[in-house]
């Protein structure tokens, strides 16, 4: 059934617009290096664009082949992405920190006929992934073999013609196949059409405020994740924001601060690293006096938002996992409101959201408009019906018809509940309930919630089917370990999560106390397999590697453990 969306929201149509009508307006920055910075106006990005795309079919690819796209972010992700649109095909983008495996796999499933390689921080460990004789194009900053082994863009650009005219691509068209982080398994490609993200887009504009071409956003999460690219490269096209790129970790806080950005996104963990490292230079509770007091509380809310680059933020956001209602409090007294979004990559990241300035804590708020949303009542997993669903799984029948119910509507995989405002509260993942040899069960999302929220862990999984109780392993962040290497400091951070956890316990029922806290100093990277490009646990995975341990830590009797390998 078509899409039922207006043509001139659609990607190419998009992009068309803003070359007429501001071709003269700054619409990229890209820092360099050292300092240096390059703007990019709608005019260039179009020449190099169009530029790009006929290279692309000089080489004899046919409408619909798939091109692919490993790199971080950067003004020529976008680009590219765009001449593969202008030229006829699909874009299948790939995370710019999956292991070589990983990206033979994803290259061999989607049968990708040539690919773009960007910046990237680890590419040689990732080469290898690369198969031999593949026909590749070296981006702007890719690393200095790529720019050896391999065509560069600049050169392309310089010598190639741009592509001309209006090409257009319908509604209903494949336009990216983008693969899922891996959490359950291996990553599935899920279809997008031009029609799914232009609908998306036009619903989430409804729920954010001054969103225009006045607009920027610092663009940092992997654009081949679906809330970047629905938030950044399709609202780009959508509003003509302008988009300001990240160099590094490094510079991530100059990065901010050049940008100011209006609109900001980012996952929970970040929005914890902030809040921890505004405790590290005032402590929380001298804060919250400051806080208290008038027009002194204004100066002090005001110097840590411009310290942070968020002074000029008019819609700040989390997703992509829980945000702890103790966190939402927290910014809300710096008089910054987040929103909580809710979505996944099978329907371009567009389900639930709060109003903006109407936080709602413990819940996604409501569905976007156009979108349906129900608790189903056996296993209370969320279902969502709306235009912006995937077309399927790419070559994988069985998988689609497995995601769907039989009347078309979306398993999440998500458990929740409505309250009487109609907000949605999420409870867990339906896979994610453990039972105890009591035979009780446990949710562990709420559980983790609230231990994140202790300054020294970084991230953690509970866990704990067929024990007495739950335990949970926790991976302690940089400053803790470092804390950790003397008698000291380590018996300070025992203390301290010890009495973290005797909070938590107080608050939960006899079946939900923890047993035991296991605190891990080695960082669970996506190297090892721990987390997903996105920072999500992977739960199975770190379950897997530790159960045999379960009941020897269980048996110590101690609140809080260290783990040695």
């Amino acid at each position: 059934m078509p899409t039922p969306v207006s043509a001139d929201t659609l990607a190419l149509q998009r992009l068309y617009h803003w070359e007429r009508t501001a071709p003269d307006r700054v619409v990229l920055t890209q820092p360099l290096g050292q300092g240096v910075v390059r703007d990019y106006t709608w005019r260039e990005v179009m020449d190099q664009s169009r530029r790009m795309a006929a290279h692309l079919q000089s080489l004899g690819l046919q409408p619909g082949d798939k091109v692919a796209l490993l790199a971080k972010n950067t003004a020529h992700w976008l680009m590219a992405d765009f001449a593969i649109w202008l030229g006829g095909f699909v874009s299948v983008p790939l995370y710019p920190t999956l292991a070589a495996g990983t990206i033979r796999q994803i290259l061999d499933h989607s049968e990708a006929r040539l690919l773009f390689i960007g910046k990237l921080d680890g590419w040689r460990g990732m080469k290898s992934g690369v198969p031999a004789g593949m026909a590749c194009v070296g981006l702007p900053l890719a690393p200095d073999d790529v720019q050896v082994a391999y065509p560069a863009w600049d050169d392309i650009t310089a010598r190639t013609a741009p592509l001309k005219g209006k090409p257009l691509r319908d509604a209903d068209e494949l336009s990216t196949i983008m693969y899922t982080s891996g959490t359950t398994g291996a990553p599935k490609g899920v279809m997008h059409s031009f029609g799914t993200f232009a609908w998306g887009m036009s619903s989430a504009l409804k729920r954010l405020p001054n969103i225009n071409s006045s607009a920027r956003m610092l663009s940092y999460l992997p654009l081949s994740h679906v809330a970047e690219r629905t938030l950044v490269e399709h609202g780009l096209l959508a509003t003509g924001l302008h988009v300001y790129f990240a160099e590094s970790l490094e510079t991530f806080t100059a990065d901010l601060q050049r940008a100011r950005p209006t609109l900001f996104f980012s996952v929970p963990r970040l929005w914890v690293k902030f809040q921890q490292g505004v405790a590290a230079k005032m402590p929380p509770a001298k804060l919250d006096r400051l806080l208290k007091i008038p027009i002194l509380g204004g100066i002090v809310r005001r110097k840590i938002l411009t310290a942070l680059g968020l002074q000029d933020c008019v819609f700040a956001a989390g997703g992509a996992a829980p945000m702890p209602p103790e966190l939402l409090r927290w910014y809300k007294k710096l008089g910054l409101d987040l929103a909580e979004v809710y979505g996944m990559t099978e329907n371009c990241g567009v389900s639930h959201a709060t109003l903006p300035g109407r936080q709602r804590p413990g819940t996604v708020g409501l569905p976007y408009e156009g979108v349906r949303c129900r608790i189903d009542p056996l296993t209370s997993e969320i279902q969502m019906q709306a235009p912006c669903l995937m077309l399927g799984y790419y070559k994988e029948a069985e998988l689609t018809r497995q995601a769907l119910t039989g009347d078309g509507w979306l398993h999440t995989g998500d458990k929740g509940a409505l309250d009487a405002e109609g907000n949605l509260r999420i409870t867990g993942r339906v896979k994610d309930l453990f039972k105890t040899s009591k035979g009780k069960y446990v949710a562990p999302a709420p559980i983790e919630d609230q231990l994140v929220m202790n300054m020294a862990i970084e991230a953690c999984c509970v866990t704990g089917a067929n024990l007495g109780q739950p335990l949970a392993l926790a991976m302690l962040n940089p400053a803790a370990v470092k804390q950790s290497a003397d008698s000291a400091g380590r018996a300070e951070l025992e203390a301290a999560l010890l009495a973290h956890i005797n909070r938590i316990n107080a608050g939960l029922d006899p079946h939900e106390q923890l047993d035991c806290l296991v605190l891990m100093t080695e960082a669970w990277t996506v190297e090892n397999d721990l987390i997903t490009p996105t920072f999500k646990v992977k739960r199975s995975r770190i379950e897997d590697l530790f159960a045999k341990n379960f009941d020897r830590w269980v048996g110590q009797r101690s609140k809080v453990i260290w783990y040695s390998a």
